[in-house]
């Protein structure tokens, strides 16, 4: 049975290549919401407006979630509130960044 367990590990397989950690540890992946059909719509963002690997991203996040046998597609929206800050990482990222 799909569960948002499921898509959040599949989504930490997605490494934020400036950084080296996984977006959900990272704290940029805000929501997971299974609808009707097993459709996944993810509420991300990314750590600044201007990252350049932007799309690269979302289409990794797309990718992971539909990597998931139960998923029948996925949707990813960027928001941009509330804005992300270090705060929002798990410790072991905000310690390795110094925090």
């Amino acid at each position: 049975m799909l569960n948002e367990e499921k898509v959040y590990e599949s989504i930490s397989t997605v490494i934020d290549p400036e950084v080296g950690f996984n977006l959900v540890e990272m704290g940029l992946i805000y929501n997971v919401e299974i609808k009707d059909s097993n459709h996944v719509v993810v509420t991300m963002t990314l750590s600044t407006q201007a990252c350049p690997l932007h799309q690269m991203i979302v289409q990794w996040v797309k990718e992971a979630c539909e990597r998931v046998e139960e998923v029948r597609e996925c949707e990813v929206n960027v928001v941009w509130e509330p804005a992300w800050n270090i705060t929002m990482a798990d410790e072991n990222v905000k310690k390795a960044l110094g925090a």
